[in-house]
């Protein structure tokens, strides 16, 4: 059965944004605003909305010329508090998004708006982009702010990380200054490559910042001195409850530190340190500040880890008293068959084999590389203690704020990189870990590999693709840009037949009756989600709609 809520999500989008509860939305209907001509019923809408609080821009393309019409049109929406702003300037050149965000941000100030979210996620700033944002997020229009989201801005190159950290401590001074410090609850810049430089500079920041509740950074490269930096800064902040830094290397180091700072948090729900290199005695830790508290934990990913057997059982005998729990993602570790068995097995002890995600891709069993592993570690500390010795002798003192980059370089290459993975592999048995690990070009490469003049090709690809989707950032991303670039290449393909597509995917998905046998897929969250997000995009016929939308809500 299909579930009632996606349904209604996926209609909603059909029939174009529904506005309600103070929200203008413009969401995915990739306008091109270049010239104030061209932005005109964007102004009109603003303009006749009495009451907007919330702003969505997203998935359109806002030039600098527009940007300012549609400033003057905000200039008089003081009760403006949220402004969703990621991915608006696809296609601009770099030079046009600083421009273009001062208008947009001067004219908040203006009005004398107090925002509590900002999203600029998805958009190529680099790192001359944050003098975009930085009058407005130091200015009084930010200290109200909980929610800022940065999520792939390329901010990592360059100055930019270090720049976005100092207006942020900034905004929590004059916010101070006034009697009402700046209380961040949710801060996201996952894929920015902030590597330990920006991690150190950042949990400097939230060290000061102290209020903070969820903390999404994954995929930015950050090795254990970052880390370490970052579990310090956490645990001056009592309320968190997400903390997601998949796929940065933490190795045991990182990972100690940690654990020693998820004993001291109470709220914490979901830790996600999956694809983090936690390795065994880093998993032993980690298990021991599960056990010893963290009665709200809801989810805990340790997958893609190099966590052996013995360490992966002591996590799982670390939950039993834990009520709340609903996940305990241990996958692509080395627990080998009948390790997973006794996995198994100590979980339905506790009558919870139910919270157990797939296993589906353990390394199997590995034996003689403790001594290995030990080795590297050592090496890495006598090339730290040089590095540090060196320092010193430079009259640097021990800071380890800016870690240099032969250190970083010597981290880089000591994990063992998780087996890679390619488009067969991943169509063949996909998994939201395996399309992450295809990397950055995941969606060229598959993109390539199919097609598209196969229309039941095109339509199990999609199907494979959407069935990893979660609704967490960098997979939900993953399947997006993938889909994408899949969807794209086929609709604007000459020899692509969209109907047969249309009827094809409905066979599949259980809507439509075949004269052939063909079994509909087991679940249609995901390729509902992603229908959701496809039929918003530019490339996708919007003559189809009808016919989608015909079937889905029967």
């Amino acid at each position: 059965k299909m579930a009632s809520e996606d349904i209604t999500k996926l209609a909603e989008s059909l029939a174009k944004t529904k506005v309600g509860g103070g929200q203008l939305s413009f969401k995915g209907q990739s306008l091109k605003l270049n010239t104030a001509e061209d932005a005109e019923e964007v102004i009109k809408q603003i303009e006749e909305f009495d009451g907007l609080e919330a702003l969505r821009l997203e998935g359109n393309t806002v030039g600098v010329e527009a940007a300012k019409v549609i400033a003057k049109a905000l200039e008089k929406k003081s009760e403006l508090k949220r402004c969703h702003w990621s991915d608006m300037f696809t296609g601009r050149l770099r030079s046009e998004i600083p421009p273009a965000l001062i208008s947009l941000g001067d004219a908040l100030i203006t009005a004398g708006a107090q925002l509590v979210e900002l999203d600029l996620s998805d958009n190529a700033f680099g790192p001359d982009g944050v003098r975009g944002f930085e009058a407005l997020l130091k200015s009084p229009t930010c200290y109200t702010l909980q929610e800022l989201k940065l999520n792939n801005c390329g901010m990592g190159i360059g100055g930019g990380k270090v720049r976005v950290v100092s207006v942020g401590n900034e905004c929590h001074r004059k916010s101070s200054a006034q009697g009402k410090p700046l209380a961040l609850k949710i801060f996201v810049a996952g894929r920015n490559r902030l590597e330990n430089d920006g991690a150190t500079a950042l949990a400097e920041a939230f060290g000061i910042i102290g209020t903070l509740e969820e903390v999404h950074m994954p995929q930015n490269g950050i090795n254990h001195p970052g880390i370490t930096a970052l579990a310090q800064a956490f645990a001056i902040n009592p309320l968190l409850k997400v903390i997601n830094l998949n796929d940065n290397t933490f190795t045991e180091k990182g990972a100690t530190a940690m654990a020693e700072t998820l004993k001291a948090l109470r709220q914490i729900e979901v830790i996600n340190f999956g694809d983090c290199l936690v390795r065994s005695k880093g998993a032993v830790a980690i298990a021991d500040a599960v056990k010893e508290g963290l009665h709200k934990l809801k989810e805990l990913n340790l997958s893609f880890c190099e966590i052996k057997r013995d360490a992966a059982l002591t996590v799982a005998e670390a939950i039993e008293d834990k009520a709340e729990l609903e996940k305990l993602d241990l996958n692509g570790n080395c627990l080998g068959e009948e390790g997973c068995e006794q996995l198994q097995e100590i979980l339905e002890g506790f009558n919870m084999a139910a919270v157990l995600g797939s296993l589906s891709d353990d390394d199997g069993e590995e034996e003689d590389e403790e001594e290995e592993e030990e080795d590297e570690d050592e090496e890495d500390d006598d090339e730290e203690e040089e590095q540090q010795q060196r320092l010193k002798e430079r009259g640097e003192g021990e800071q380890e704020s800016l870690t240099p980059k032969k250190v970083i370089d010597s981290q880089d290459s000591t994990p063992v990189p998780p087996p890679p993975v390619d488009v067969a592999t991943f169509l063949a048995f996909p998994s939201p870990e395996k399309l992450l690990r295809l990397g950055p070009k995941c969606s060229l490469l598959i993109a390539q590999q199919v097609d598209t003049c196969d229309v039941e090709k095109v339509v199990t690809t999609l199907l494979r693709i959407s069935s990893v989707f979660k609704d967490e950032a960098p997979v939900k991303t993953a399947v997006h840009e993938t889909t994408d670039a899949l969807m794209r290449k086929a609709f604007t393909s000459a020899t692509f037949n969209s109907d047969a597509f249309i009827t094809s995917l409905l066979i599949h998905m259980g809507l439509l009756k075949s004269e052939e046998k063909i079994k509909a897929v087991p679940s249609l969250y995901g390729i509902l989600m992603t229908l959701n997000h496809m039929v918003q995009q530019d490339y996708f016929p919007k003559s189809l709609a009808p016919v989608l939308s015909a079937f889905v809500t029967k």
